[in-house]
């Protein structure tokens, strides 16, 4: 490993748009592990990618896109269904948006003549976070400047609405107990649903606002990531309500944080666009200083490969992937 963490993206793919969130299939379905969805001014695309760290006669990046959507509008979030399947005859690609137009738009495709969208309309602000629920793909949750967390079935009919204290900025489900969804507030608050009872069970405070991003650990659910201010903020849910580490990182205050899919001690966080460019970082717990920076001309989104100690961050008319250790 290079003594100086900062460098420049392992891997860059050019796009036709600039590129404002781009997200890997978190999910195991059949050989779509590789999946990539990335969203610009007015289209979504689907697209697979190899790396040569998985395929070794791969040299480098291996990209191809199956599928671009016509979106009409600014994409902001992209959450991908565990009903996508590759290996399936036909195939299914299953994902939804939110949009600059506070709408959440529901799309289905088996990538050739059956191409549908369903637009679920409710929300009254911007929608920050979206997410399917991970185990059966039957529910849509999302959170929004209009200061609720809302639940939606694949119909687009609200099935529950929860009304927060502040705009909701990000929502996570829990990957076994279906019941269990985060939803983190830009005042500070995050909380855990109980979706049967329909109230919240628990709740966190991170002290500093505002928070603009949180992401729950998949790997060990006891943790808690989140940014606000300049800080990234960890918790153990067991311990206490209050963060167990934190951290200042951003100078231009910090936007987002997501932790890997294959470690619980390895995160990635985003500082907003300064005078210059956009800062990312690659933490691990066991070090007190990013293992990784690299800096983005102007970056937007983050999400982390299913199975690969990688990173893809959207830029201008680009994809850029960063590579570490775990």
């Amino acid at each position: 490993m290079k003594q100086d963490a900062s460098r420049n993206a392992a891997y860059t793919v050019d796009c036709e748009d600039y590129v404002h969130v781009v997200e890997f299939n978190p999910f195991e379905n059949g050989d779509s592990g590789n999946l990539i969805a990335y969203g610009g001014n007015n289209y979504v695309v689907i697209g697979t990618c190899t790396f040569q760290e998985e395929e070794a006669d791969v040299e480098g990046i291996q990209y191809k896109t199956l599928r671009t959507f016509h979106h009409g509008v600014r994409v902001d979030g992209i959450a991908w269904s565990p009903e996508t399947r590759l290996d399936s005859l036909p195939p299914l690609i299953k994902f939804c948006t939110s949009a600059a137009d506070m709408k959440i738009r529901l799309f289905t495709s088996d990538l050739q003549d059956k191409n549908e969208y369903k637009v679920l309309e409710g929300h009254t602000d911007f929608i920050n976070g979206l997410v399917f629920d991970p185990k059966e793909g039957q529910e849509i949750a999302s959170v929004s400047d209009d200061h609720t967390c809302r639940i939606w079935n694949l119909e687009g009919v609200q099935t529950a609405h929860f009304v927060l204290h502040s705009p909701g900025m990000s929502v996570c489900w829990h990957p076994e107990e279906t019941f269990k969804l985060m939803v983190a507030e830009k005042n500070g608050t995050i909380r855990f649903y109980d979706l049967l009872a329909q109230q919240a069970i628990l709740s966190l405070e991170s002290e500093q606002v505002p928070l603009m991003s949180a992401h729950w650990c998949l790997k060990n659910t006891f943790k808690v990531g989140a940014v606000a201010g300049n800080d990234w903020l960890i918790w153990d849910i067991t311990r206490s309500s209050y963060p167990q580490n934190k951290r200042p990182v951003h100078m231009d205050r910090a936007c987002l944080f997501r932790w890997s899919t294959i470690s619980e001690n390895l995160f990635a966080t985003t500082g907003y666009p300064g005078k210059m460019a956009s800062q990312f970082q690659i933490h691990h717990l066991g070090h007190p200083q990013p293992i990784l920076m690299g800096s983005v001309a102007v970056g937007s989104g983050l999400s982390w490969h299913r199975t690969l100690p990688l990173c893809v961050i959207g830029g201008d008319h680009k994809l850029l992937f960063w590579v570490t250790e775990v």
